[in-house]
């Protein structure tokens, strides 16, 4: 399994930019998906998670509110949606992917290279 991240880049405090990941290796509706991120001297925290079916998400504290987490299983695509951006949203992004129903948090089995997301003040 293969997980290819993409979309990060420089925005203002305030703005958007939504992420992708694809996966290949794989029938795309058999994984549990998430995405991480960590910041420069920081431990890698959780963002956001998404059942199998699609039908159940969860979010950190942080973000809830401001990111949507989506899966398109015809285009093996998992995406994060990130509105109204803040400085402390600055950190590599990183999409991860496990066949357990309810994966525990950091022990995704697949993970993907990690897109960097900026956000100037």
């Amino acid at each position: 399994v293969q997980l290819q991240a993409s979309g990060g880049g420089l925005v203002q405090a305030g703005g958007s930019l939504r992420l992708s990941c694809a996966l290949s290796g794989d029938t795309f509706s058999k994984f549990a998906l998430a995405w991480f991120r960590q910041a420069p001297g920081k431990e890698r925290e959780f963002v956001a998670s998404i059942k199998r079916s699609g039908g159940a998400t969860l979010y950190a504290d942080s973000v809830k509110g401001r990111f949507t987490i989506s899966r398109d299983n015809a285009k093996n695509t998992l995406y994060l949606l990130m509105n109204r951006l803040r400085p402390e949203d600055t950190a590599v992004y990183y999409c991860a992917a496990d066949s357990r129903a309810f994966p525990p948090s950091f022990s995704y089995t697949y993970w993907g290279q990690g897109t960097q997301v900026t956000v100037s003040s």
